[in-house]
């Protein structure tokens, strides 16, 4: 039974033509007893073939089956062709045109036509049994309702039909919208830990690296400083451990609340421990903080840390040997200010603007990414007297 129907929907017009051959028969069969001449008898068929035709075609052509069965109704009027079961073509067209999709204006004219038609058959063809006007006006009334009802029930199921299409492309462009969403919120999960791993990655690896260099370097002449550069490694490669399993947490859970046994987010607080790691790496840093310190939020705290983080990082890297940097923290009463200078040899013109057009530069990107996701400002560059500069903005409120 399913596949008769999904067959009656793929076929419309072989279903509309078999109705149309049923209609014809049945018309046929009502002419057999009609006392006409042969004439007559030709133009009655013409019209109960061309009627039928309209019944066939309906869904195909709506609008012109239409103007066929008007032009065929006047023909019958004015060939004095009575009604016929063929007439119920226009009846089917009617509500045909008012459930099809196209302009109103056809739809209200088929009204129309279902409106004159049977005033104008009464008028024609008078019943005999109603003498009376007011019997010719009540059998029009009642004859006409048939063709409103069928142009009713089709502009209902015209209104229904774009109902349900609006929905289905409303349902398209919030799932197109959820798509673009989760795409951007999966881009911009892969930004977060890209930045994380290069700091935890780029600083730690860098501390180690120039802790092993010095420790191979006085391994022979001063084993006691190879032992304390040995210390350091294990102790930053230890670090680096922690934050690696707490980034790695937060990845298998999908929440960072549940990744509390790992060490938690680095803040301002611990921008000290910081610079003094890295003056154990053998860089001179000179700290000072400003203004009165107090709690920020959560995300400002984290923006400062890998700021710091990631700009006496570089100093190591490009700064050259005798490299000595300043950290200044200033809290203002709408912000925090973050200003880090090295006198060393600064970095290439690629690494710091726009990321570099030879794919490096990526500390600089995930520094600007965050201060932007706090709605902040970073200016980064060459300082006047020779070295870098790194100066941020961090507001107390969140960027919207």
């Amino acid at each position: 039974m399913q596949r008769f129907y999904e067959f009656i929907r793929r076929h419309p017009t072989g279903v509309d033509s078999f109705w149309a051959v049923v209609l014809f028969g049945f018309s046929m069969l009502a002419m057999i007893g009609v006392p006409v001449g042969i004439n007559d008898s030709l133009t009655m068929a013409l019209i109960v073939l061309l009627l039928s035709l309209t019944v066939a075609l309906r869904r195909r052509m709506p609008e012109k089956m239409l103007g066929l069965a008007v032009a065929l109704g006047v023909a019958q009027l004015a060939l004095d062709v009575e009604v016929n079961p063929a007439d119920f073509a226009l009846l089917v067209t009617i509500y045909t045109v008012a459930a099809h999709d196209g302009p109103r204006l056809i739809s209200r004219l088929a009204l129309a036509a279902g409106l004159a038609a049977a005033p104008l058959a009464a008028i024609r063809w008078p019943v005999p049994e109603s003498n009376s006007a007011a019997g010719h006006v009540f059998f029009a009334i009642i004859m006409t309702v048939p063709f409103v009802l069928a142009w009713v029930l089709g502009d209902s199921i015209r209104t229904r039909r774009a109902y349900f299409a609006q929905l289905e492309e409303r349902a398209t462009r919030l799932e197109r919208e959820r798509e673009a969403q989760a795409k951007v919120a999966v881009a911009a999960e892969r930004a977060r830990i890209a930045r994380e791993l290069h700091d935890v990655v780029a600083h730690n690896v860098s501390v180690m690296v120039v802790q092993a260099d010095g420790a191979a370097y006085v391994l022979d002449a001063a084993p006691d400083q190879a032992k304390q550069a040995l210390e350091t490694i294990s102790t930053t490669g230890r670090q680096a451990l922690a934050e690696m399993r707490r980034l790695l947490g937060v990845l298998r859970t999908g929440d960072a609340r549940e990744s509390g046994e790992y060490v938690p987010q680095p803040d301002v607080q611990q921008i000290e421990d910081l610079v003094e790691q890295v003056r154990s790496a053998g860089l001179t840093v000179d700290f000072k903080i400003e203004g009165t310190p107090r709690p920020l939020p959560s995300g400002v705290e984290l923006t400062a840390y890998r700021i710091v983080q990631e700009a006496l990082t570089n100093a190591r890297k490009h700064g050259g040997p005798e490299v000595g940097a300043s950290v200044r923290l200033v809290y203002f009463d709408d912000g925090l200010g973050l200003l880090v200078e090295d006198d060393g040899r600064g970095a290439a013109h690629e690494l710091y603007e726009d990321g570099g057009a030879d794919g490096q530069g990526h500390g600089m990107i995930g520094m600007r990414e965050r201060v932007g996701m706090v709605g902040g400002t970073l200016d980064a560059g060459p300082r006047p007297g020779g070295g870098f500069r790194i100066s941020a903005l961090l507001p107390l409120k969140p960027a919207h």
